[in-house]
């Protein structure tokens, strides 16, 4: 069979997309999601209903790129609006802080300090909000499992593509340096 629909074969059980992923998410990262949700809802999807009633009006739908472009921008927004509606039931906000904070849990802010020494503050994440720009983790990302319940001092050895690396915790905190300075 040949054609654009056929996918290479993967071997489930070392296919990363058949993981399971961890339902946590924080209290931001959930207000952001319904935030999403809602603009998507209130704003996008109307507006381009009214475009593509425009467009439909105007006749000869077959060769009417504009039609063409905005039914297929809305059936992505609907797409879109159907999976956060779902993933939102799926997801456990994780809104209070751990008994312990002197131990890394989920949304903890942790800097770790590399063999050479360099720091590097990273947060732990739901799946759901892994932002790189910010170096916020998944909680089921390999430095993340291994730094999971570690105290302030101790060191953790995470297995990388190009070797071990071992890192040292220098701070852990469960509020961000910005958010605690306003």
């Amino acid at each position: 069979m040949k054609g654009r629909n056929m996918t290479r074969w993967r071997d489930p059980a070392k296919d990363p997309r058949q993981e399971p992923r961890s339902n946590l998410i924080t209290a931001e990262g959930a207000e952001r999601l319904r935030g999403i949700l809602d603009h998507l809802s209130r704003v996008k999807r109307p507006a381009l209903s009214a475009k593509v009633g425009e467009a439909a009006a105007l006749g000869d739908r077959s060769e009417n790129a504009d039609y063409t472009y905005n039914k297929k921008e809305l059936n992505r927004v609907i797409a879109r609006i159907r999976y956060l509606t779902k993933r939102l039931d799926e997801l456990q906000v994780v809104d209070r802080l751990p008994t312990d904070t002197g131990r890394v849990y989920f949304g903890a802010f942790v800097t770790l300090e590399d063999e050479e020494g360099e720091e590097m503050r990273i947060r732990i994440v739901g799946h759901d909000e892994t932002d790189t720009a910010k170096r916020w983790i998944s909680v089921d990302a390999p430095l993340a499992k291994a730094l999971l319940g570690k105290a302030l001092d101790d060191e953790v050895t995470v297995k990388a593509p190009a070797g071990d690396t071992t890192y040292l915790i220098t701070e852990i905190a469960y509020r961000d340096s910005a958010t605690r300075a306003r």
